[in-house]
């Protein structure tokens, strides 16, 4: 074999390892530490946009099979962990789809959580709600799913103001963050008492009209109660926003939402 062909193999070789240990450290990082998601549809809204990327802090709550890629993880139940907060907003693995949600924890274990006329009860106590203004976004398509928000003003032409109240929610021993709620007497403003199983975790939306969360069982397009083995991690931080349909469309990049606490 003649010398610059040697080079030649030794070089791709090289590269080929190179790649290999890459997507070696790769994969650990992610394993281990954190994860990026990107916010697909608006059930956080406002905390939380359509477009918005986030790393997933996977070191609060410890490791379960689920902290793997594909659930490759060889761990029974959870290890490491510690206990999500009331008021956290976390990334989990839905316990029959197999998708990852991200919700905020309002119901811990033993909690009784109820809507009454869109108003959240915990514990037989009406958790305080107090006007924040008004949410105004764009009645058009958004992010890559290209839904349309619901508005409290409708009708609402293509291009028009779309609003919502907007109201901050003060959850006992955790922190307040906005909530948005039309109060149309929809079956999510009423439901009936639920109580959280011990070992797992009742998550809604922040937007109360357009989240498929605890208040409905998983087979009825929710994700019921959700135990503690399918928590994959903390949101803390947002690092980039995009109001786009692609990543490339810089006009529609959200500079003030750059490295924006999630509360």
């Amino acid at each position: 074999m003649a010398k610059s062909d040697a080079r030649k193999d030794g070089g791709i070789w090289e590269t080929i390892k190179t790649i290999f240990w890459a997507l070696v450290i790769a994969g650990i990082f992610r394993t281990l530490f954190f994860q990026p998601f990107w916010i697909p549809s608006g059930s956080m809204k406002d905390t939380l946009l359509i477009g918005d990327f986030l790393f997933v802090n996977k070191m609060a709550y410890g490791y379960s099979r689920v902290s793997c890629p594909f659930e490759m993880c060889p761990i029974s139940g959870r290890i490491l962990g510690s206990e999500p907060e009331r008021g956290d907003v976390v990334v989990f693995r839905h316990p029959t789809r197999g998708d990852d949600f991200i919700k905020r924890v309002i119901g811990l274990p033993g909690d009784r959580v109820q809507m009454k006329n869109g108003i959240l009860w915990l514990n037989g106590q009406e958790v305080p709600q107090t006007p924040a203004g008004t949410f105004t976004e764009v009645n058009a398509p958004q992010g890559p799913q290209q839904s349309l928000p619901k508005c409290a003003n409708e009708p609402v032409i293509a291009g028009g103001p779309c609003e919502k109240t907007r109201y901050t929610e003060a959850l006992p021993g955790g922190p307040s963050h906005d909530v948005l709620n039309i109060f149309d007497g929809g079956p999510g403003d009423n439901t009936a008492e639920f109580t959280v199983p011990e070992g797992s975790y009742f998550f809604m939306g922040d937007n109360r009209d357009n989240s498929g969360d605890s208040r409905w069982p998983a087979a009825s397009g929710g994700v019921g109660m959700v135990p503690a083995e399918y928590l994959i991690g903390r949101a803390d931080r947002i690092m980039f926003s995009s109001a786009g349909k692609s990543l490339l469309y810089f006009w529609t990049w959200r500079g003030d939402r750059f490295f924006k606490a999630v509360e």
